[in-house]
């Protein structure tokens, strides 16, 4: 059904009771009644759920079921639907709602859309494109920083680094060829999300290595397979990725390459802290992210370029 520009939210943008800044840890009771709209509209509704709906709910249900140590998530549900939804517009975690959000929606962009005739009932309303499209804007509706990208919940801090940086990494990432590249970095997004920073930080070096290795394999140029971030940039320099009448303009940049993304994970994170425990920051992990981004799709575009 998409999303309705009603009159109560255009006087909220007016007054100014809608901000353009996201919070992490809380799903508000209006957004989790959205979702499972969103959701039924995809899935199906009420009597009329199909045989291929049921076992969708029933997979989702039972995979909760068994991350949580569970029996039902809710013992007085009379199906796997009523659990689910009776669980989701009332349990107080909000990391367990997200868990929920991204299962259903990842059964959404995978199964509903493999089998999308199996789902062309009277009572499906949303494609799955349509549902994850509408998901997204309610995430921004509500200033909840998370996107659903790649089939993971992606937590955001700024929708113009997301928009302009992070979602088209993830376009060319999920490219076969940059397969190792694109689930180091979903996983260095999804420790970001839940906090883990130190092992966001190696992750977002593995991907950028990985990137590296990507662009000298598909070019034939020789590496070895335990050079560091550092060997691998100059062999990229020393190949014109970068061309020479842009090597003055790009020495601020060889440097950024040399000691950002690779000195921040080592000084931080790939060597033994002793006696004193490093503290990574939210902020140092968002910063490495989007530098790992920002250095990645640069990467990527000028490997387009030469090789055009």
């Amino acid at each position: 059904m998409g999303i309705f520009d009603l009159f109560s939210k255009r006087k909220k943008r007016l007054s100014g009771e809608i901000h353009d800044v996201y919070q992490y840890d809380d799903i508000n009771d209006t957004f989790r009644v959205q979702i499972v709209h969103i959701i039924r509209d995809t899935l199906g509704k009420d009597q009329y759920y199909s045989n291929q709906s049921s076992k969708a709910f029933r997979f989702i249900h039972k995979t909760l079921c068994k991350e949580y140590g569970m029996f039902s998530l809710d013992q007085h549900a009379n199906s796997d639907v009523d659990a689910i939804y009776n669980f989701f517009l009332s349990v107080d975690d909000y990391e367990k709602a997200l868990d929920i959000i991204e299962l259903s929606f990842r059964v959404i962009n995978t199964i509903v859309r493999e089998d999308n005739y199996q789902y062309n009932t009277a009572s499906i309303v949303q494609k799955p494109d349509d549902a994850i499209n509408e998901l997204n804007e309610r995430f921004k509706e509500h200033g909840t920083g998370y996107q659903f990208e790649s089939n993971k919940l992606i937590r955001i801090d700024s929708q113009v680094i997301h928009s302009e940086i992070v979602k088209p990494v993830l376009v060319i990432l999920h490219n076969k060829i940059y397969s190792g590249a694109n689930e180091e970095f979903l996983k260095a997004h999804e420790h970001y999300r839940n906090s883990r920073y130190h092992e966001c930080l190696n992750e977002c070096l593995k991907s950028f290595e990985s990137t590296l290795k990507t662009i000298c394999d598909k070019n034939k140029w020789v590496y070895h397979n335990n050079d560091t971030a550092n060997k691998l940039i100059k062999i990229c320099f020393d190949n014109k990725l970068i061309p020479d009448y842009m090597q003055a303009q790009f020495t601020s940049l060889q440097s950024l390459f040399s000691s950002g993304v690779p000195t921040i994970r080592n000084k931080n994170s790939g060597h033994g802290q002793g006696v004193k425990q490093n503290n990574i920051t939210s902020e140092m992990a968002s910063y490495m992210l989007h530098l790992t981004a920002t250095n990645i799709l640069f990467l990527a575009e000028q490997d387009k370029t030469i090789n055009n």
